[in-house]
């Protein structure tokens, strides 16, 4: 750190040339807190952590909130305590929270901050003791840590709120955590109300899943996305060769990081913090899938997902081909009364590959309904199968479900087959011994798609046969009585009608 004079730092004001620019800003960290920031990516379409220090720092970047979707390791934490640090120096009066997906990670950042503070000069900035859970400055400033509870958040009136690991929140706590910030003049900065998100991503369709999904749609662009994997943050490569090899042969690194890092080195660009031994030692303790999304950052890690076979990049498809109109017409059906009824359409091509192309749910409707719905439907189906156990009579009627829709003259397949028999037949037409598909899924079918994604076995019961049922069963559901009484064939049973005496 480079030693400071009296014009440059008082105690009370801290630094008085307050970075103006980009340039400035790296500057000032390198000369200041000797600390050296990846500046350019080394991935097309990621960012860089400095793009993230700058946007947090520079308070006439728009939009103010963000999200930095980071791989493991990769530094999201310290930058976000670096950020801080940075706004509590020179922006007098900010108040900052910070709120992790728990405590222990709250004191994470915590304690990267009481690291940046306890050196001379900025040791003496601080007010009063530090403590297990705030800072203050004698400028005003000051940063505290939230817990993770719907009393801590909705008590707070701050500037910026920092979450660390978003992927762990509470949806309740973080839907609260959207209302505490407030607009202040800080010195000569007019700092707006921010809230910034920070997190790898795990979890299909948990909130890190839908932060990044609704920053990329959103027209309005009212949060930005910086994202970074662990090739950005790659340190030096000592390789002087032209060839990625590693001591002990080809570099395991090689396919994602294919020269890259070597390029960076030449050009003499800033090396990332994370040294090529240590990342090749964790590439070799984890699974694709777990190394896949916590450290490329490409997609939500599925080992838990009941159809790990279903990739919506290869089985979801925005138009069903121009022939299907000549083809066969099928349907599944999944009953439900609380829970939601769901009716699947779906045409068959000659080779036997299924295309489902519409789908139908309501709750609290009476089966006429579905009934008059799935006859309304383009396209007359052949068949309909469903949930074996609408044989079962009704109490009112005394007539079963699977009765009452051949009465109407639908035609019901409801072929007896254990879950995970049925569960077999899915996966295999996700991914056939070939490697091929045979089962296609149009994008409108939006919930659908989500369940596939969702379904998953208990997280904390890793030896459990039976998938959860939380809610994501029931499309599954109907499209697996689609596709046993499709593949296994089916009986009718005959059901003679007993009126009630």
């Amino acid at each position: 750190m480079t030693e400071n004079n009296g014009d440059e730092f008082n105690l009370e004001t801290g630094y008085r040339e307050c970075p103006s620019n980009d340039e400035e800003l790296y500057e000032w960290m390198l000369d200041h807190l000797s600390i050296r920031v990846v500046r350019e990516p080394l991935i097309d379409g990621h960012s860089a952590p400095f793009s993230y220090l700058s946007h947090a720092f520079f308070e006439h970047k728009k939009p103010r909130d963000c999200i930095v979707w980071a791989n493991r390791g990769g530094g999201k934490t310290f930058y976000a305590a670096v950020a801080t640090m940075l706004d509590l120096i020179f922006k007098p009066g900010i108040e900052i929270r910070i709120l992790g997906g728990s405590l222990e990670q709250s004191k994470r950042m915590h304690a990267h901050l009481r690291d940046l503070f306890s050196t001379n000069p900025f040791d003496q900035l601080i007010e009063g003791k530090v403590t297990d859970r705030r800072i203050r400055l004698r400028n005003g400033s000051s940063v505290e840590l939230l817990a993770q509870s719907q009393t801590s958040v909705r008590g707070t009136r701050v500037q910026k709120l920092r979450c660390d690991e978003v992927e762990l929140f509470d949806r309740d706590v973080w839907e609260a955590a959207q209302l505490v910030t407030r607009e202040k003049q800080c010195g000569d900065h007019r700092v707006r109300g921010a809230i910034e998100c920070l997190s790898t991503m795990h979890v299909p369709y948990g909130i890190m899943h839908d932060l990044v999904a609704e920053s990329i749609e959103d027209e309005q662009e009212s949060r930005v996305l910086y994202r970074w994997g662990v090739v950005d943050v790659l340190g030096e490569c000592d390789d002087q060769t032209h060839q990625c090899i590693h001591e002990d042969g080809p570099c395991p690194l090689a396919a994602e990081c294919a020269g890259r890092v070597k390029g960076r080195d030449r050009r003499g660009e800033t090396p990332g913090h994370i040294t090529i031994d240590d990342a090749i030692s964790l590439k070799k303790r984890v699974g694709h899938n777990t190394w896949n999304a916590e450290m490329l950052c490409n997609r939500p890690q599925r080992s838990d997902c009941v159809i790990p076979e279903f990739e919506p990049s290869i089985h979801v498809v925005d138009q069903l081909p121009l022939d299907s109109l000549t083809w066969r017409w099928i349907g599944g059906m999944d009953f439900g009364i609380r829970s939601p009824t769901v009716v699947l359409f779906a045409c068959v091509d000659p080779t036997g590959c299924i295309w489902v192309c519409q789908e139908y749910l309501k709750t609290d409707a009476p089966l006429t309904q579905h009934i008059a719905e799935i006859q309304s439907f383009a396209h007359k189906l052949d068949w309909i199968g469903v949930d074996p156990a609408g044989r079962q009579r009704g109490f009112q009627t005394g007539i079963s479900d699977v009765a009452a829709m051949r009465r109407s003259g639908l035609i019901v397949h409801d072929r007896k087959l254990g879950l995970h028999e049925g569960l077999g037949l899915l996966r295999s037409r996700f991914k056939t011994a070939e490697n091929g598909t045979k089962l296609y899924i149009h994008r409108s079918c939006e919930k659908l798609i989500e369940s596939l994604e969702k379904y998953h076995y208990p997280k904390d019961q890793p030896l459990s046969p039976s998938p959860e049922k939380d809610g994501w069963d029931h499309c599954v559901d109907a499209l697996r009585y689609m596709i046993q009484n499709h593949d296994m064939g089916y009986k009718t049973v005959r059901e003679t009608y007993i009126p009630n005496s």
